[in-house]
């Protein structure tokens, strides 16, 4: 896995700060000590620090090297309450505060302050309450209208891949579905260290198909193609015309740079994305890794609540190689 040799060793290079908000999870302080043992990231773990100790002490593991923080008493919470109240006009100084005392907030807080470099959460908390916190407080990126995620899908003969939406949104309009590229491109940048070559996928080929959730797709293809011109982005494609090409050589009427040579894969619906990456995963004996979020201000991304240790150590690699 070449391309995750790479991202572990940008980690370690740039040895962020990652704050990681479920600090009473085992396997989140167990993935800490990790961290600091393979010198790929600063763990900051929020949370009660006498619970902290006593999962640590109970599974053996070492908090040397990690920073422990109480949200409810630590020095920056009513800095940190006054800037949300600032970003929110209906909130209260008071009420900011007593949410940023929760650690989901303190830790996007912490991020949006500059503070840490990234939050990971999800491994306790359900994807919707990370959303939740993302929006409250790093915000959107400019010209994303919503939050959606990608898988890393690496294969053992083959060039690794965005799966993008796979795991939040189930049925993006076409603006959505923009977006949605738009963010995987940049995704994609930052992975892969090359141009991104988003395919958006239908089971229609350039117009083999009529049908108003082809025309969806079409939609979405050319509000990428006037937001972001420079971007290649093609479509409507079938999975095999994206991947294969002497496929897209018998399928497509013109020529294009992104058919049979597509890094990124736009799915039209949630669907379609979650049923391939997983039938690509158990079928194909392809690696995904994720889901990670993706179209915030600041770099929060998600955990399956089933993640174990190995997960949450890649996870933070990743996006600990993408946030600078």
């Amino acid at each position: 896995m070449e391309l995750l040799d790479r991202l572990f060793d940008i980690a370690r290079q740039s040895n962020r700060k990652i704050v990681l908000p479920e600090g009473d999870d085992t396997r989140i302080v167990a993935a800490a000590a990790r961290l600091v043992r393979e010198k790929i990231a600063q763990p900051v773990l929020l949370g009660d620090s006498a619970g902290i100790g006593k999962v640590a002490s109970k599974h053996d593991i070492s908090l040397d090297g990690i920073t422990l923080i109480d949200p409810r008493s630590h020095a920056k919470l009513q800095a940190y309450g006054a800037a949300l109240a600032t970003l929110r006009e209906s909130m209260t100084l008071g009420m900011a505060t007593r949410l940023v005392a929760k650690p989901l907030y303190f830790g996007g807080l912490m991020v949006r302050q500059g503070d840490a470099a990234a939050m990971v959460a999800g491994a306790a908390n359900p994807t919707r309450r990370v959303i939740e916190a993302g929006l409250m407080t790093v915000g959107l990126a400019q010209g994303i209208a919503l939050p959606s995620s990608y898988f890393l899908m690496l294969a053992p003969k083959f060039r690794p891949l965005i799966f993008a939406d796979c795991a939040v949104n189930a049925d993006p309009s076409a603006e959505e579905l923009a977006g949605i590229a738009i963010a995987s491109a940049r995704s994609a940048q930052s992975l892969f260290g090359e141009a991104p070559r988003v395919a958006m996928l239908s089971f229609s080929t350039q117009g083999s198909a009529q049908h108003a959730r082809v025309e969806k797709v079409r939609t979405a293809l050319k509000l990428v193609r006037e937001r972001e011109p420079a971007l290649a982005a093609d479509g409507e494609f079938q999975a095999d015309a994206a991947l294969v090409p002497t496929v897209a050589q018998k399928k497509l009427k013109t020529p294009s740079t992104v058919a049979g040579n597509a890094n990124v894969l736009i799915f039209p619906d949630l669907d379609s994305g979650n049923i391939g990456y997983k039938l690509t995963q158990w079928l194909g004996g392809v690696q995904a890794i994720g889901p990670f979020l993706q179209g915030f201000a600041k770099p929060i991304s998600d955990l399956s609540r089933g993640a174990n240790e190995d997960d949450i150590v890649t996870t933070c690699a990743v996006v600990a190689a993408c946030a600078g």
